[in-house]
């Protein structure tokens, strides 16, 4: 295992070790509270571009399950088809594993996948800067490798990057269809989609859907900033004016948002757990959920005709909003969850009830 350096922005370093690929690479460093997950996390599109620090000091016990696809082109257990974050630090790295449905080492796969991981780090200290300062950028360094490249974030596309380059269809033939917009969906929401008995038309961020006729449109997760999706936003506005069904989570929720005419602001370390609280508006109601987002809907700016569905009950963010008669509607955190909780599932029910209203 050879010497790994994490470098902060602000010029403060961690030194660990190397597990995984050696390959220096940059990017956004953020932390995840979540007790398990990491599979789950590693794949989930919403971390491109990012160095995902896990808070549980012990990781790769239970080892990586099967990458396999389905027939329909899903992954078997995991959330996309490859690994999406930058690079993985923990503080403690297991390279033996006891789980039912493991395969493999973490860190074979991390080789695999060439993505490089760090371990010996102190995670507790580096999450606690990143609270006191919010997340900044970084690089990985590593022994007798070449230097990573400069870090950048902020300015990127990188819904551009991890969306499917065309159209695709699941669950053809069901009475209702659902148009998903694809800025990085986590598989587990198409998952959802088709058990409810919904056709699925998956179609590219900066696909014109309002060509496709459809009963409903879904506004899915992803990553970097909401605001380099105006294309999308145009067209969802375009949606609107037909008055169909509309849920959206993550992403989803600010570029619904934007499209209703809010602004969107960026956290200072953001949401990445399966613990937050949020209550839904007007009732005393409260959920834990699992979260991964950096940017929230300033709720003060929604329109008149627009209100707030959930609010975080930690910091008081928006966590969702609602039409006050339209059926539109979305979530800031994850209802699939996958890795979990399952508290807020109800909310596709709810969606594909308003498909036949």
């Amino acid at each position: 295992m050879k010497k790994a350096t994490l470098r902060l922005s602000d010029g403060t370093t961690f030194e660990g070790r190397s597990f995984g690929a050696d390959v220096p690479v940059s990017g956004e460093v953020v932390f995840n509270t979540a007790m398990m997950g990491y599979p789950e996390s590693l794949t989930d599109p919403s971390y491109a571009g990012q160095i995902l620090t896990l808070t549980y000091p012990l990781v790769g016990n239970y080892g990586v399950p099967d990458c396999s696809l389905l027939p329909n082109g899903l992954a078997r257990f995991m959330e996309s088809e490859r690994i999406h974050a930058r690079a993985l630090i923990c503080s403690e790295y297991s390279g033996e594993y006891s789980h039912w449905n493991g395969r493999e080492t973490l860190a074979d796969w991390l080789l695999r996948e060439d993505v490089p991981g760090i371990t010996g780090i102190d995670t507790r200290a580096l999450t606690m800067l990143l609270r006191e300062q919010g997340v900044m950028l970084g690089s990985i360094e590593i022994e007798d490798c070449p230097p990573p490249p400069q870090p950048q974030y902020e300015d990127i596309n990188f819904v551009e990057q991890v969306s499917c380059r065309e159209v695709i269809r699941y669950n053809e033939g069901a009475p209702k269809k659902v148009i998903l917009v694809d800025c990085g969906v986590k598989h587990n929401i198409i998952r959802c989609l088709i058990n409810r008995g919904v056709e699925v038309i998956r179609v590219p961020w900066d696909y014109d859907f309002n060509t496709i006729p459809a009963d409903g449109l879904f506004l899915s997760n992803g990553p970097g900033n909401p605001n380099t999706c105006s294309v999308t936003v145009n067209f969802i506005a375009t949606w609107l004016r037909e008055h169909k069904t509309i849920f959206g989570i993550c992403m989803g929720n600010q570029l619904l948002a934007k499209a209703a005419g809010a602004t969107i602001y960026k956290l200072p370390y953001g949401h990445r757990s399966h613990n937050q609280p949020v209550r839904m508006v007007g009732t005393d109601q409260c959920f834990i959920t699992s979260q991964n987002h950096g940017y929230a809907v300033d709720a003060s700016t929604l329109p008149h005709d627009w209100q707030p569905l959930f609010v975080n009950m930690n910091d008081g963010s928006n966590e969702g909003i609602r039409h006050v008669s339209e059926p539109w509607f979305s979530a800031q955190f994850h209802p699939e969850a996958c890795s979990g909780p399952v508290d807020t599932e109800f909310l596709f029910d709810d969606f594909v009830k308003l498909l036949y209203r």
